[in-house]
Order: C-alpha cells, then sequence, then structure tokens
C-alpha cells in the first residue's frame, strides 16, 4: 500500500479533491470524518474569534481535546487517561497566574463526582458514572477555575435533559437503566464556559 500523501492529509479539502475516496486504495471516506474535522475548525475559530491572541490557541487547545473526548465518550464510553490527564497538567501550567484557584478547581472537580460516583455505588449497588468523569470534571477545573464548576455542572445537566427530552419524542426509549455519555455533555459545558470567560484568562507568557 503506498503511503498517504499531503494532499491526503488537509482536513475537508482532501475529502473534496479525493472525491470522498481513499487516493492509495479507493476505500470510501466517510462523511462523518469530514463533519469531525468541520466541527474541530469551527472550535477553533471559535476560540479565536473571542479571543484572537495566545489565549485563543490555548482555548483551541482545550476546545479540542473536549472534542476528541466528547467522541470518545459517545462511542464506546471510555474517556482515556492518556487526555484527560495531560489536559488537567495542561490547565494548570497554563494557569501559574491562577494556579491557586485552577488547583482548587481540579481537586474540587474530581473530589465532588468521585463522592457522587461512590455514593451512588453504594445506595444503588451498582456503577452509575464512570472513573473518567471524575478526572475530566477535574480537568475542566484546572482550566476554567473552581468557581465555574457549578455552572459546568448546571449545563452539562440541562444538555442531558435536553437530550433525554428529544429521545422520548423521537420515540426512543427513556428509562433510569438507559446510559448518557455524562462526559461528553461535561466536555460541550466545559468549552462553553471557556468561550464565555476567555476575558478573564490570563496566561504566564
Amino acid at each position: 500500500m503506498r503511503p498517504l500523501a499531503l494532499i491526503d492529509l488537509i482536513p475537508v479539502l482532501s475529502y473534496l479533491a479525493l472525491k470522498g475516496q481513499c487516493r492509495t486504495c479507493g476505500t470510501p471516506i466517510g462523511r462523518r470524518q469530514v463533519l469531525v474535522e468541520l466541527t474541530a475548525a469551527g472550535v477553533g475559530a471559535a476560540a479565536l474569534f473571542v479571543s484572537p491572541d495566545a489565549v485563543g490557541l490555548s482555548g483551541a487547545l482545550f476546545g479540542w481535546a473536549l472534542l476528541t473526548l466528547f467522541l470518545f465518550d459517545v462511542e464506546h464510553f471510555w474517556l482515556p487517561n492518556t487526555l484527560t490527564l495531560p489536559l488537567a497538567a495542561l490547565g494548570l501550567a497554563l494557569g501559574l497566574g491562577q494556579l491557586e484557584d485552577r488547583v482548587i478547581g481540579l481537586a474540587a472537580g474530581f473530589l465532588s463526582l468521585t463522592a457522587v460516583r461512590l455514593t451512588y455505588l453504594l445506595v444503588r449497588k451498582r456503577e452509575g458514572m464512570g472513573g473518567g468523569d471524575p478526572k475530566l470534571f477535574g480537568a475542566i477545573g484546572a482550566w476554567l477555575g473552581w468557581i465555574n464548576l457549578p455552572v459546568i455542572l448546571v449545563g452539562a445537566s440541562v444538555i442531558g435533559l435536553a437530550t433525554i427530552a428529544i429521545r422520548s419524542v423521537m420515540g426512543k426509549p427513556v428509562s433510569g437503566d438507559v446510559a448518557l455519555p455524562f462526559g461528553a455533555l461535561m466536555a460541550v459545558a466545559g468549552f462553553a464556559g471557556w468561550m464565555l470567560r476567555a476575558e478573564n484568562i490570563s496566561l504566564p507568557f
């Protein structure tokens, strides 16, 4: 099999240039791939629109990481440590001027959802939340600080309720046994939260 060329790796444009097929083997390229690339472009554009500087670039990185975690959680109910832990570390590293706030955010996010997870397990005798959700909430706290965590949690919950309502209208099953990717909901709320407070974010450079 021939190696991919530069034209094969350009987001969206490569899909159009190759007419939706792999150049080397002719396999159709799914439209979902293009949708993800367009979403990633939208995330970067939105971050730079609200803050056309280094803060915007950091916000784009934050958004791209959240988008990747969103996709993992929606498809596999999995939030890999290889993404959540570096995301948390980067949030702290980029927030040295607000380090205390962000460290508290990291701890508060992780510990609060861990408490919810363990309480549910104790009461219901079954898992109601994955182990990656507290880590992601902590990572979001490392980026946005502790004071924004309640808003992010409420935002994710509202998105979840809206998702359930849409499922109900579409005639899909809605019950206590239907799992929702809560990490994906937090990812959406987390980037929205970053957008709303971008003007108050400072970087150590």
